[in-house]
């Protein structure tokens, strides 16, 4: 069955699968540090986008397949495979998206994400009408089985472990492998009998469409998943206010304290941060004494959380907000980097890099990239951390990989 496919198609079919993963997955990614309306909104759009890049990929394979040149396509059964699709990867993401990532939760997450494949499969190849019946090998069903959920398990493993774009691509590449993986089994141990009277009981069931229709309307998916992933690409205008300020230590002094480079008086109002204490020489170690906050801020759908700072292992900023790393998820801190790295103990954070600042008890790895280094923080979910090269000497120093004495410039 699976030796008279049509190779161009079976590519096509797994490229669309990819760019929907990546498109629904990204979209997945931005539910958690969303409130209100609109991540209802984002939810509704990446299970959107999954369910018509499964659904596609899997009409596209049926394209591609030698099938009967008789068959039509029923459309009652065509259509309930992409509701039910759409219903199941849409409770998947629910539950890697809100609440703490678990590995129960994902676990179930993966068994409805492979449910939803398999059954979109499954209803839309007996959607087929035509003078033949289908029969599948018991054996080979199982397989896709275990091939749609492993696979979709592995995606939100690391859609859930996600440090930038790379992540998110190696989540979207195996979201493909899961959707096309299966299909491809699954149609390797289906057969059609000749014969019997499939043929009048399908027609008798409802409308069809024919090949080229759903050929047709395949082509306009297809348009529709590469242009949702390219606007996807397109990134976000930046909130009202300008850009971020530049980190005011980047460049300069290691040890240097926006405050301290002009005069108490000539310091920049922060109206909507709470009044801060200003840091005070701590004598011996060059670092700011500060009455620091026990707690961090964090966005919820329910309300507004608090993040013990032991918890805490990076800081990163996002746009006029942070996004705050606990060791399993990042969630949003109403606080910008600079107000962050204000409230924060001096003597157990560092901002590493303009956008970031990391806790330095969990620094697990630091290695050289380029012109600058990478940290590796410890916790549940290990994520990465960008160090800029006029930062790595102060680092080092406070890892105790250089004496304190020692010149930072």
């Amino acid at each position: 069955m699976f030796t008279g496919h049509n190779p161009y198609l079976v590519a096509l079919s797994v490229a669309i699968a990819i760019l929907g993963g990546y498109t629904g997955f990204g979209l997945a990614a931005r539910v958690r540090d969303t409130p209100g309306a609109r991540r209802r909104l984002l939810l509704a759009g990446a299970a959107l986008f999954l369910a018509v890049s499964i659904w596609t990929m899997h009409f596209i394979g049926v394209l591609a397949a030698p099938i009967p040149p008789d068959a039509v396509y029923l459309v009652l059964p065509t259509i309930t495979s992409f509701l039910i699709c759409a219903l199941v990867v849409g409770l998947s993401l629910f539950f890697v998206s809100v609440g703490e990532p678990s590995t129960p939760r994902v676990i179930a997450s993966a068994l409805l994400l492979g449910a939803g494949i398999v059954s979109m499969h499954y209803v839309g190849v007996h959607g087929l009408a035509g003078d033949f019946h289908v029969e599948h090998d018991p054996a080979i069903v199982a397989l896709s089985v275990l091939i749609a959920v492993g696979a979709g398990y592995g995606g939100l493993r690391i859609f859930l472990a996600r440090h930038g774009g790379t992540r998110l691509v190696l989540s979207a590449v195996a979201f493909g492998i899961a959707v096309s993986g299966m299909h491809y089994t699954a149609m390797y141990g289906m057969h059609f009998v000749p014969g019997g009277s499939g043929h009048d009981l399908h027609i008798a069931m409802g409308p069809v469409a024919s090949p080229q229709m759903l050929a047709l309307i395949v082509v306009l998916l297809c348009f529709l998943i590469a242009a949702g992933f390219l606007l996807f690409l397109v990134p976000e205008p930046r909130a009202r206010g300008g850009p971020l300020p530049a980190d005011p230590v980047e460049e300069g002094d290691a040890f240097a304290l926006e405050t301290e480079a002009m005069p108490e008086t000539e310091a920049p109002a922060r109206p909507s941060a709470p009044q801060a204490q200003r840091p005070l020489p701590l004598r011996g170690l060059g670092l700011p004494r500060i009455v620091p906050v026990p707690r961090i801020p964090v966005e919820a759908a329910d309300g507004i959380h608090f993040i013990d700072v032991a918890q805490v292992r990076s800081i990163r900023a996002d746009a006029h907000y942070t996004q705050v790393h606990d060791g399993t998820r990042e969630r949003m801190c109403a606080w910008s980097i600079s107000q962050a790295e204000t409230q924060l103990d001096p003597a157990v954070f560092l901002r590493v890099h303009r956008s970031h600042i990391v806790a330095i008890p969990h620094v697990a790895l630091m290695r050289k990239e380029g012109d600058g280094a990478v940290v590796e923080l410890d916790g549940a979910v290990r994520h990465l951390v960008p160090v800029s090269r006029a930062k790595i000497a102060e680092l080092r120093v406070r890892l105790g990989l250089l004496p304190r004495h020692h010149h930072v410039s």
